[in-house]
């Protein structure tokens, strides 16, 4: 009898965030063998940035679904990520992903960017 694990993902995605990477997933000549990949590198004006965005897997990524949607993070990753809450806001005053991080000491203005 096989034993299957399964590990749940370190960022949840809300139901608006999940509609939008669907809608993009769903656009012609979007490249279906890609992943969505959620993620931190150095920069920005706090120290590190938010990566999102489409991707092909690499070696060393780990691999969740979330909602439909296949992801991959690099392992790494996810001490800075975990419990991080993706949202995409439609409104007036703002538009795009939203980044609701409880790991994140400090975040600049433009939400993109943080420090631990």
């Amino acid at each position: 009898m096989e034993t299957t694990v399964s590990t749940e993902a370190p960022v949840k995605l809300s139901s608006n965030a999940v509609a939008e990477i669907k809608r993009l997933m769903s656009e012609p000549g979007f490249d279906a063998s890609q992943y969505l990949r959620i993620g931190v590198k150095g920069g920005g004006c706090s120290g590190l940035s938010y990566i999102l965005g489409f991707d092909v897997i690499e070696p060393d990524d780990k691999t969740y679904e979330i909602e439909g949607i296949p992801v991959v993070m690099k392992d790494a990753h996810g001490i800075y990520l975990f419990g991080m809450n993706v949202d995409y806001s439609d409104g007036l005053n703002a538009r795009g992903f939203v980044f609701s991080n409880p790991n994140a000491s400090s975040t600049c203005g433009c939400g993109t960017s943080f420090s631990v």
